[in-house]
């Protein structure tokens, strides 16, 4: 499993994929990802980050087992108010919030939009995650709006905490986190909620 890991990670980056969108593909953090690309499958390798590889490609490539997905979200979404924005965080986030956006506007009755987030991580100009990411302008509009974060996987908090200062900044509400998995096992983030249909706990 190490070493095809090690394999798609160095693919990706072959491609011209930053450390943060091959963290993204793979389902795991930026420290492992980073670690990935650089190894080689035969070295001997210092010691990996502790991390767990998530695959969810059965889901992925289904648009029936993404919608149910997507529908058990928007009903724990919803225990927390009606959304108007749903925001979806760039790649893995968005085909979630855009069923979502769908969803909560036929459970509510509250006109939703959709909107993207594109974090930091994956810009090529800076690989090390410093700085911010951008909500989309091409997508709705936080402003004054109350809003859901949607992505795939919670791996450190890293991302939807960025997320969380975007919305803010432009004037949003957020009133609730929703992800698939949640590695990190957090309750919530900045003092917003996290519901996670999966939560990966560490024992010892």
């Amino acid at each position: 499993m190490e070493n095809e890991l090690i394999q798609k990670a160095q693919e990706l980056r072959k491609h011209g994929f930053t450390t943060g969108e091959i963290a993204d593909e793979l389902n795991v953090s930026m420290d492992t990802a980073r670690w990935l690309t650089l190894q080689k499958p035969r070295d001997e390798k210092p010691e990996a980050p502790v991390d767990f590889a998530i695959n969810w490609q059965s889901l992925g490539g289904n648009s029936t087992r993404l919608r149910y997905v997507s529908g058990a979200l928007s009903d724990m979404a919803l225990s927390h108010g009606e959304a108007e924005v749903i925001v979806g965080i760039a790649v893995s986030g968005i085909p979630f919030a855009t069923m979502m956006a769908d969803f909560l506007e036929d459970m509510s009755g509250v006109e939703t939009s959709l909107a993207v987030f594109h974090p930091n991580k994956h810009r090529k100009q800076n690989d090390i995650g410093d700085g911010e990411g951008a909500i989309s302008e091409n997508f709705g509009s936080v402003e004054g709006k109350k809003v859901v974060i949607v992505d795939d996987v919670i791996t450190s908090g890293n991302t939807v905490t960025e997320v969380l200062e975007a919305v803010k900044d432009h004037g949003g509400e957020p009133i609730a986190v929703t992800v698939l998995i949640d590695k990190a096992g957090l309750s919530e983030i900045d003092g917003v909620p996290v519901e996670s249909l999966i939560k990966v706990s560490r024992l010892g």
